[in-house]
């Protein structure tokens, strides 16, 4: 397989053709902050906060979905990254309805590391608080519209690892949000085999089970990386 030589952050890397920017900074110990990112699932550039400088481009583009280039230069943390990182996790408080205090997943919730990692503790953004419901129609699971952040996450996992497609995104801009089914109520969708692999996937507290409550929300990553690995090297098959 062909081999890629490029530059992250004064950092001489080698990896595979084909790779991600993302993958190689990972493989150089080199950390970019992301969200919509999941390992196992494909990429989709979602929330932005992936963003990378190239020599060569006056663009920011998203290291989860761009290849890395022969000689190719990248920076990861610039100030005008960490600046745009912000503003995007800005975004994210202002535009949902995130109080940290009252949720299952606090202290165990991406977005607030996220937040943390890139100084966020303020929005300068007027809050929109939206009008968003809460299905609990599902007997084991629930979702909270007003702590998703559109990562698309439960969607992938769903529909790649489980095969089910139990969820997809809704209406578009602003009025986006996830659907389960045909925007039936989740309870009521068939197709949903209860396996939980989306609430494991959720960065937030917007898909939980029910019966939680604030701060104990806890996630099963290894199911999805045994899972993910096993379909990848045929373990499970003879």
């Amino acid at each position: 397989m062909a081999v890629r030589t490029l530059t992250i952050d004064d950092r001489p890397v080698a990896i595979e053709d084909g790779a991600t920017i993302l993958e190689a900074a990972k493989e150089a110990g080199i950390p970019i902050p992301t969200l919509c990112h999941l390992d196992g699932v494909s990429d989709v550039g979602a929330c932005r906060l992936c963003l990378v400088e190239i020599e060569g481009t006056n663009k920011l583009l998203p290291s989860c979905v761009t290849k890395v280039a022969e000689e190719m230069v990248v920076r990861t943390n610039t100030p005008k990254l960490q600046e745009y990182r912000r503003m995007a996790v800005e975004l994210l408080f202002a535009e949902g309805n995130h109080v940290c205090s009252i949720c299952i997943a606090n202290g165990n919730c991406e977005l607030q590391d996220v937040a943390i990692q890139v100084g966020m503790d303020h929005t300068r953004f007027p809050y929109r608080f939206p009008n968003r419901g809460v299905d609990i129609s599902h007997p084991q699971f629930g979702i909270d519209h007003n702590r998703c952040i559109l990562c698309t996450r439960c969607v992938r996992v769903c529909d790649e690892i489980e095969g089910a497609h139990v969820w997809d995104v809704g209406q578009r801009g602003a009025a986006a949000y996830i659907i389960s089914g045909l925007n039936q109520p989740w309870g009521e969708v068939s197709a949903c085999t209860s396996c939980g692999k989306c609430v494991d996937a959720c960065p937030t507290g917007a898909i939980f089970r029910k019966g939680t409550t604030t701060a104990e929300k806890e996630r099963d990553r290894a199911k999805l990386e045994f899972l993910v690995n096993a379909r990848e090297k045929h373990e499970w098959t003879r």
